[in-house]
């Protein structure tokens, strides 16, 4: 089973090279951080390496840490590297997403990857939602087929009008697809500022709350580098690249759906790594949501 989980693992990987190789070049945004972010945490919460280039992010029982970026954006392709959390990080939820708004509020459009922490030696799972006009509950859970822990790893979204795909690695793990549903379950209104944080969340992260922070292991530090954005930065009242016959690569015929390759490294992944779909949850939605219904292979 191991051999052929590294197998798979190896074709994965090949299949990303390409991917990155055949993709147009991604913007690495310029500056310092405090340029490109403002961060919410005590100072001690945050640290960078000598260069400036990484950036740490820890979480105590005091408090957790977050930034965000200065800019918004509607549609584009976003991507940071992260480390996540060694040990024994259950409780610890490492969250790196897109947010109409700073804090929570009711009519807010979201999209999200979160990192779940977990046991030593237990897998880490990556959850992701959306959320339009404040409702979310469109969970979807994956387990990885690498440890997180242990390098930086590149976690993307490419988000247009057709599609919203979340990436790892440059390799497909959700498509959300834009139907013009009747139930208006797609985010596309609103431009995005990106987001990322560490915080306690031990009364639902790890095995539904059963699992709670060892707090003698703080402070949980998770790391950051490489943010890159190839995406039209939002300018009021609207930016003249939201048109719909926008030139950029991320809008264009090709983004709009998976590439071939992009589609066998996708249905591995729906065969093998996920763990829970709300699509398949037919407790929750005993009637099944109507975005549910189209196949994110057209």
């Amino acid at each position: 089973m191991e051999k052929m989980a590294s197998s798979i693992a190896s074709l994965l990987v090949l299949s990303a090279v390409i991917v990155v190789l055949c993709s147009p070049a991604q913007a690495e945004v310029q500056g310092s951080f405090d340029d490109n972010f403002s961060k919410s945490c005590p100072e001690t919460h945050f640290k960078t390496s000598e260069d400036g280039q990484i950036w740490y992010l820890s979480l105590d029982k005091k408090a957790g840490c977050g930034f965000m970026t200065r800019e918004k954006y509607r549609f584009g392709w976003f991507s940071m590297k992260l480390k996540l959390v060694g040990g024994d990080s259950a409780g610890v939820v490492t969250a790196y997403y897109m947010c109409t708004e700073d804090g929570a509020g009711p009519t807010r459009d979201e999209l999200d990857f979160e990192f779940l922490g977990n046991r030593t030696g237990e897998p880490y799972l990556i959850q992701t939602n959306v959320y339009k006009n404040g409702t979310g509950n469109r969970e979807m859970r994956h387990v990885l087929w690498f440890d997180p822990t242990e390098d930086f790893h590149s976690y993307s979204i490419l988000w247009n009008p057709h599609q919203i795909v979340f990436f790892v690695d440059k390799v497909p793990i959700r498509v959300f697809k834009n139907a013009n549903y009747t139930n208006n379950f797609f985010p596309i209104d609103k431009p995005m500022y990106l987001f990322s944080s560490i915080w306690n969340a031990d009364d639902w992260a790890t095995r539904g709350g059963l699992e709670k922070t060892e707090w003698k292991n703080q402070p949980f530090v998770s790391s950051y580098k490489d943010f890159s954005v190839d995406g039209c930065q939002w300018k009021d009242p609207f930016p003249s690249c939201v048109s719909t016959t926008t030139k950029n690569w991320w809008d264009q015929y090709d983004a709009w759906h998976l590439s071939s390759d992009q589609k066998m490294d996708y249905a591995w992944v729906q065969r093998n790594l996920v763990i829970y779909d709300y699509c398949q949850d037919t407790e929750r939605f005993p009637e099944k949501p109507e975005e549910c219904w189209l196949s994110p292979w057209e």
